[in-house]
């Protein structure tokens, strides 16, 4: 064990030797510079999120966004853009949903709710029932049938406020909406409604994917703003025998053809390997979906703008895949990492950016040690931008099944305190984007693929 650490630290502190040199801090420089004094990426945003809003898969406006995008790289002299096909499953929110609440004490209130994407509908005459609130998965298995059967289960654990990092919090409470509905089903609940996965208190839903469990009924599930939740939660205490009604005509399609979107800038000495980085392009039916993840998708663009307006000619191959899929089934993700297998390709790394266009702090390294301590001594290069983070961790969804394929993965890191204000909502809009925070974004990732194109970190 003694012989395995001392041999592990010589590699990382050959890792640490790894150099830098002084034209790549000039490169960097001009890449930040240039991306900073350009409003090309804010422009796309505006675009995508103006023209093609609700791009959930499956929707016109989801294709109609893929020949915009394809279109987009096509005028960028690129080297080479294609489509890479899939099947996606198609969902119709139909009519706008309708929660109200009856209480002879408290008297009658409208709830501002969305259905959650993939639920079935109430049917047209709605449902109406009792509610029991639970803030916890252990509250609910406390209530059991005798306390649920017949009810509207409403799932109210707010997001815990003490974590710094949002992510956590939101990990820690989406079970509710993901998995809420056949949890409440198995006691005998008909409905459920959701507090939404937010820390802001204001009037918007939050919608996104929820998961049936094989051979428990499937019943509708809404989400509530948080301000309806707190409501709703005020009315319950005054009153435990309040009903509430809802309706929705939501329902899920024949599944069709969609695309991931890839455009590619062919290496000058070793075209063969590639670095890969993207975001993705479908977002959620009620929004414009700006900050998830149509920033992602036009900071990757970007990259691809910068080397060419720069005129650095990239060694190795540079890839920028727009993917479909990645709020409800990941299969732009699958269809990608069967691909890159099939091909036999080799892939340096990949980057995804999916944590909206807030202000970045560096990036998440889903790889060896080695590769993280190769990867680390870049810092100084990066530090005069802001960006400081380089750790050991998780990628992003769109690129995990690359994992298994020996593939160093990145993720870019941003500042998470207003992402959830936003994300599955109709308040994640093009207005509510910084464009210096975004193409810091853009600048860092691009210094980052010019950087795994110039060293080794394998």
């Amino acid at each position: 064990m003694r012989n395995l650490s001392i041999s592990l630290a010589l590699l990382i502190s050959l890792a640490a030797c790894n150099t830098v040199k002084t034209d790549d801090r000039t490169v960097v420089r001009e890449i930040y510079a240039r991306a900073l004094s350009d409003s090309a990426a804010m422009k796309n945003l505006q675009y995508l999120c103006t023209h093609f809003p609700g791009r959930i898969g499956g929707s016109d406006e989801a294709a109609h966004a893929v020949k915009w995008v394809t279109g987009l790289l096509k005028q960028m002299d690129l080297d080479t853009v294609y489509l890479e096909p899939l099947m996606v499953r198609k969902w119709d929110r139909g009519e706008k949903e309708i929660a109200t609440v009856n209480s002879e004490k408290e008297g009658k209130h409208e709830l501002t709710v969305c259905a959650i994407g993939w639920s079935v509908g109430t049917g047209n005459d709605g449902i109406s029932a009792p509610v029991v609130e639970v803030r916890s998965g252990e509250e609910l298995k406390a209530l059991g049938e005798a306390g649920i059967r017949g009810k509207i289960v409403f799932f109210n654990q707010p997001m815990d406020p003490t974590h710094y990092y949002t992510f956590d919090s939101y990990g820690e409470s989406a079970w509710q909406r993901v998995y809420g509905a056949s949890e409440a089903a198995k006691y005998g609940a008909i409905g459920v409604i959701v507090r939404s996965l937010t820390m802001a208190r204001d009037n918007y839903p939050h919608t996104g994917i929820m998961h049936y469990k094989d051979s428990i009924p499937q019943i509708p599930a809404f989400a509530v703003s948080t301000l309806c939740a707190d409501s709703l939660s005020g009315w319950l205490k005054q009153d435990p025998h309040l009903n509430l009604f809802m309706r929705s005509t939501s329902r899920e399609l024949a599944e069709v053809q969609s695309y991931n979107v890839i455009g590619e800038i062919w290496g000058t000495e070793k075209p063969d390997e590639i670095i890969a980085f993207g975001g993705h392009l479908d977002a959620w039916d009620i929004t414009q979906g700006a900050q998830d993840d149509g920033a992602g998708v036009v900071q990757s663009i970007e990259v691809m703008r910068l080397f060419r307006e720069l005129g650095i000619r990239p060694k190795h191959t540079l890839r920028v895949v727009v993917f479909m899929d990645e709020e409800v089934a990941q299969r732009g993700a699958k269809a990608y990492a069967e691909g890159v297998k099939a091909r036999n390709e080799k892939h340096l790394a990949a980057i995804e950016t999916d944590r909206g266009g807030f202000t970045p702090y560096g990036f998440s390294i889903d790889a060896s040690v080695y590769t993280v301590a190769r990867i680390r001594n870049w810092q100084e290069i990066f530090q005069p931008y802001g960006i400081w983070f380089f750790q050991q961790g998780g990628s992003g969804v769109d690129i995990r099944d690359l994992k298994p394929m020996g593939i160093p993965l990145l993720a870019l890191v941003t500042d998470s305190q207003r992402y959830f204000d936003v994300q599955h909502a109709p308040s994640d809009t093009y207005a509510r984007v910084n464009q210096r925070e975004l193409q810091l974004g853009s600048a860092t990732i691009a210094s980052m693929v010019y950087l795994l194109d110039n060293h080794s970190i394998q």
